[in-house]
Order: structure tokens, then sequence, then C-alpha cells
């Protein structure tokens, strides 16, 4: 079981999914297909399962119960993917946000490899289903991930090849210098891990594709109906919205850190990360002389930098994080600078788009899930490695249900921790600038070293 949060000093800091203002326009939503629009819940209905939250996982758990012969609603406080599941950089891949070196040393090698495979089998499920339901606007890029490191120490990516490709069976590759600046055309990279399974995606498109397959199935989803309460006690559940009220067997929480002010001490225990994502204006034939790869691209472990090409020839850049909202057009100068700092070629680079959206992080950085109490399941933390892991949590937790499949108890390791209120996410901030300046004057040394000595160490 999924242990709920204990002591009974928590402060619950709660990030409210129906307060503030709408969302700012993003590149996704100027490029998105048709979706129609779903009214909210106006009557009382019983099903055998209600699941709280529109997002990926939620809508990922509603179309594997409704094909399982289910009657199955999805209840969103706004709109479908409203937030982080269309609003993110689209990558699609394998793993989880904790390295996997993490995950071995917490539940042994066999384990890691077990969990490992369902992080796969995550990602697969997105791409068959896109190629299954015939997705319009998905336009899903075969090209891998590259994760390109700022500094000359190989280390840890050597360590991360031969534990993945080795140990745990995945599909992994070791690039040098010489072959990443090739494609990346910058005296800011050095070696790479390069991950050939993984790719990139239009990430509302998926979500509005997977909500309409899950409609398909037979799921019927409501918008702008906020579950208010929860009554748990019995054999049937009651979820309480504002103009109506639903029984069912199960209910699902997949609300991510909007859960707060339904359940505030579940959400408690995720810490709320807003990450700011930005599109160019087209580029043209400047993007050649900088980027000539055309799978996902990340820098970093933590905020800075991902991005990827999109729109044939415009950058799609995310950076800098902060645990409190801002304003993204606050943002725009900063990642700007970023790019033409790794990527001087291309001379002014102008913005079209900027956009936030709020992350959940837990502590150990592994999602959350499982049965929270009898029949109430919990499936969440998917920050920093959403794309494959909602998939492979929503499928966990329909087979769970429909079928008694206990996979779901591979993450009981990874237990709810509260992530600290107020305090907790201060020190988050702090840990996150640290990280940055840490790394960013590693980075200059390597450099540094290279002019010196004429070539890499």
């Amino acid at each position: 079981m999924v242990g709920r949060p204990g002591g009974r000093d928590q402060r619950i800091d709660v990030v409210s999914s129906s307060g503030g203002p709408a969302p700012a326009s993003t590149w996704y939503t100027d490029t998105m297909v048709a979706a129609p629009v779903r009214g909210p819940l106006t009557s009382d209905i019983d099903v055998d399962v209600c699941v709280i939250g529109g997002g990926l996982a939620g809508l990922t758990a509603a179309r594997e119960l409704a094909r399982r012969g289910w009657s199955v609603v999805v209840i969103e406080a706004r709109e479908i993917a409203w937030n982080a599941s269309g609003r993110n950089t689209g990558f699609v891949l394998p793993g989880f946000a904790c390295d996997m070196d993490a995950v071995v040393k917490r539940v042994g090698l066999d384990d890691a490899k077990a969990l490992w495979a369902l992080s796969e089998a995550g990602l697969d499920y997105v791409r068959t289903t896109i190629r299954e339901t015939d997705m319009p606007g998905v336009d899903p890029v075969e090209e891998g991930w590259l994760k390109v490191a700022k500094s000359d120490d190989a280390d840890d990516d050597l360590a991360t090849v031969r534990l993945i490709g080795q140990e745990l069976g995945g599909q992994i590759e070791g690039w040098p210098v010489e072959r990443v600046r090739d494609v990346l055309k910058s005296n800011h990279y050095f070696h790479a891990v390069y991950t050939p399974h993984a790719f990139h995606i239009h990430a509302l498109n998926y979500a509005l594709g997977l909500a309409a397959a899950a409609e398909a199935a037979g799921a019927r989803i409501f918008e702008q109906t906020p579950a208010l309460s929860i009554d748990a006690t019995g054999v049937r559940k009651r979820v309480v919205t504002p103009s109506g009220r639903l029984r069912a067997d199960h209910v699902v929480l997949t609300g991510n850190v909007h859960l707060g002010n339904l359940v505030p001490r579940i959400a408690g225990t995720l810490m709320p990360v807003w990450t700011y994502v930005m599109t160019t204006k087209p580029l043209g034939g400047r993007l050649e002389s900088a980027v000539t790869f055309r799978g996902a691209i990340s820098d970093s472990d933590l905020a800075d930098n991902h991005y990827r090409v999109v729109g044939g020839d415009r950058l799609m850049w995310a950076g800098r994080a902060t645990t409190w909202p801002r304003d993204p057009r606050s943002f725009a100068r900063a990642l700007t600078a970023d790019i033409a700092e790794v990527y001087p070629q291309l001379g002014p680079v102008e913005f079209e788009h900027m956009w936030n959206g709020v992350l959940g992080n837990s502590l150990h950085r592994m999602p959350q899930i499982g049965e929270l109490s009898p029949r109430i399941w919990l499936a969440s933390g998917f920050g920093g490695h959403g794309i494959n892991t909602t998939a492979m949590a929503g499928d966990i937790i329909a087979r769970a249900i429909t079928e008694g499949d206990d996979t779901w108890r591979r993450f009981v390791p990874f237990e709810l921790v509260w992530s600290g209120g107020a305090i907790g996410r201060a020190a988050a901030q702090v840990h996150y600038w640290w990280y940055r300046f840490n790394e960013r004057t590693k980075a200059k040394q390597a450099r540094r070293r290279e002019a010196e000595y004429g070539g890499v160490s």
C-alpha cells in the first residue's frame, strides 16, 4: 500500500487548480487540432470508476478501464491537459526522473531492471497508441534523445551507459565530443549519452487524442468540474462536485499538485516546480548552422536546458525553474540569452511564445503509484519525466482495478514523504540556484581547459 504521509505539524502549501488566471497561450495551443468543448457534470451518476484529473495519467487510466468494459467518468477542474500534460516539451523517454543508480541502491538490481522495463513499456504505450488510433497532429519525431555534457568529465556518463546498457537491458550509446559537435555546433558541449528509442511529440495534441480514444472506448469526460470532496468510507465512494455527485466503486486521483484542496496531505508530498518554455520565431537557414540533430536534447539533469526543433525551423527551449509561480514573460530575456550563449552563430533570436507549467516532484523523484486506502488509487508525481511514466501509471492502475494485478507494488519502496511545505519550497529553490551556479562553473572550467590544452581531457 502507498502509505499516507505522517506527522501532525506539517503545514500544507496548496496549489489550486481552480484559482488564478487562465494559462497563457502556447505554441501548442496555436497548433492544436480541433477538440470538442466538454461541459461540466450537472447530474448525479453511478459508475464503476471515477478518475479525478484530466491529464495524461487520468486519461490513460480511463481509456484502459473503458476498454475492459468498465464504466468510467473523468472529471477535470479546468480543461483537458490544461497544465503540465499539455505544456511540456513533448519528450518521450525511457526511465524516470530519478537516476537509475539511485533506484538500484534503493531496491536492488533485479527490481530496478523490472522498473526500467515498466518505464520502457510506458514509452511503447505512447508510440503504439499514437499509431493505432491514427492521432492527428501529434507528429512523432523518431530521432532519439541526446543528453549532452557541458563538462569534460565523462565518468558519470560512462557509468550510466554501462548500467543501463549492460545491467538493465536498455538501448543506449555513448557519443564522443566530435560526434556531438557535428550535430550540435557548440563548444559548450562535450560527450553525450544517446537513447535511440526515445522520440518527441506535440504534447497537447497527444493529450487531446488520448481523450478522444478514452471516449471512443466508452469513458465520459466532464470539464470545469472540480471535485470538492470525497467520502471514501464504505464500498461505494462518493465524490461531490459543484453541480453533481458521483458514486463509484473506485476513485483514481491523478490531479498531481492540484489535488491540494481535495486531499492536501497527499498533495503536500509533492514539490511544485514551475518550468518555463519558449518557442522562437522562425530561424530559417540559420538553424542549420547550429542544430542539425532533430531529436530531443537535454544538457542538464534539472531545468537548464531542454530543447528541440519544432515547426521546421524554430527552437522550443525550456529552462529555469521556480518553486512559486512567476510571469513567464519575465524569463524571456534569460532564455534568449541562454540560446545566444550556447549558439552565438544564430545571432539575435526573438521569441514568439512564452509559457510555464507546474510539475509535481516527489522528493525521491519517482512516481507515486498505488492504493492509498481500499479502492482509492493514486497516480501522481511525474515531474521531470512525465509522458512515459503517465502512460505506465495509467495502465498499471487500470490493470490493478480490473484484474487485481499487483505490479503497482513495485513502487511501494518509494513512499509518500512530505515535501516540507513553504520551507521545503524555499530550500528547493536555493538548491536549484546552487546547482545551476555549480554546473555553470564546471562548464566554464572545462571550456578553459580545452582552450589551454587544445583538446578534451
